[in-house]
């Protein structure tokens, strides 16, 4: 008897979404199982990040349904489904007047941790992105860029949850920077093993981060395949990123995969 497949962590069943009398989304169908990193491949105003906020309910779709572990988004409590996600994004979105250390304790503090236990989170996620602990009494505008990321990271992570949506949250970041952070993620889910949905316009990122590369067009998924499969797609679509990001494609997608 052959045993039953795992339900998918995140699904996407039939979804389109309508703003304003545009259709930014159509007829999305998509799984996202459970310790992968999904990438969302797409140029800007695909559909990438509309499709990442209908996971965590910033947007309701127009039709179609997104589960989570089975279960309608739209059911049970939007605050709870919230907290049970890490959310990370381009302009990291810390609070300027909050320290490193009440930034990162923002979700637990909230979730009734005491102060110890808070802190000594705060000290083992500083660890876990690779800060030093005595960033924790600082303040955003004390922090490089890349420091600020890793902070975002160390958020999104606080409250341990299963899943982590990512949207672009690399993309500001000069290349050195961005090529340190891609390889530290990759270390990261190595050890943690999240459901990651992870957006970005990159193909050379998508290729090194992604388990899976969805690529997204006008509001619509074209294909959705592994890193190496992606680069000898037929797909015209696909086979035009690739001539458009020309050479170290296979070596990004040997990196993603080592």
């Amino acid at each position: 008897m052959q045993p039953a497949a795992a339900v998918p962590v995140i699904e996407f069943s039939d979804v389109s979404y309508r703003v304003a009398g545009t259709q930014v989304l159509s007829g999305f169908n998509l799984q996202v199982q459970s310790g992968e990193t999904l990438v969302l491949l797409g140029r800007s105003g695909s559909g990438k990040t509309t499709s990442l906020k209908l996971v965590n309910r910033l947007l309701t779709p127009t039709s179609g349904e997104i589960r989570v572990k089975g279960v309608s988004n739209v059911k049970g409590d939007l605050i709870r489904l919230r907290r049970s996600m890490g959310y990370v994004i381009q302009d990291i979105g810390l609070f300027p007047h909050f320290t490193v250390e009440r930034n990162i304790g923002l979700v637990p503090k909230v979730e009734g941790w005491p102060a110890e236990r808070i802190r000594t989170r705060t000290r083992e996620l500083l660890h876990t992105v690779g800060l030093a602990p005595e960033i924790a009494l600082r303040y955003p505008h004390q922090l490089s860029g890349g420091q600020r990321q890793r902070v975002g990271v160390a958020r999104a992570l606080a409250a341990d949850p299963e899943i982590l949506l990512m949207d672009e949250p690399f993309g500001a970041l000069d290349p050195l920077t961005r090529d340190e952070l891609q390889r530290e993620f990759l270390l990261l889910q190595q050890r943690l093993h999240k459901t990651v949905v992870f957006v970005t316009h990159d193909l050379r990122e998508a290729l090194r981060v992604g388990s899976r590369i969805a690529l997204v067009e006008a509001g619509r998924l074209f294909t959705v395949l592994a890193p190496r499969d992606f680069l000898r797609s037929p797909d015209p679509l696909a086979s035009a990123y690739v001539r458009a990001f020309g050479d170290g494609l296979e070596a990004a997608a040997d990196r993603g995969t080592s």
